[in-house]
């Protein structure tokens, strides 16, 4: 329970930092007309742009880090 109590403590960046190398969010964007996928940290900073979801995916386990969709 402490840790959890100590999460309101965080300021904004650290919060921000929080499984910055455990984690990448993918979210679907339209680019120029077309569906693609973005890849980004856990800062909220874009990493990649994909055209096909699954490959989004493959690409962040490829690196280590446990891909999470956004909506």
């Amino acid at each position: 329970m402490r840790h959890i109590e100590g999460i309101r403590d965080l300021s904004e960046r650290e919060l921000g930092m929080l499984g910055m190398n455990d984690l990448a969010y993918v979210k679907q964007v339209m680019v120029d007309g077309a569906k693609m996928y973005t890849v980004h940290a856990a800062d909220g900073t874009q990493m990649a742009e994909i055209a096909d979801r699954d490959i989004a995916f493959a690409v962040v386990r490829q690196n280590d880090m446990e891909p999470v969709s956004v909506h």
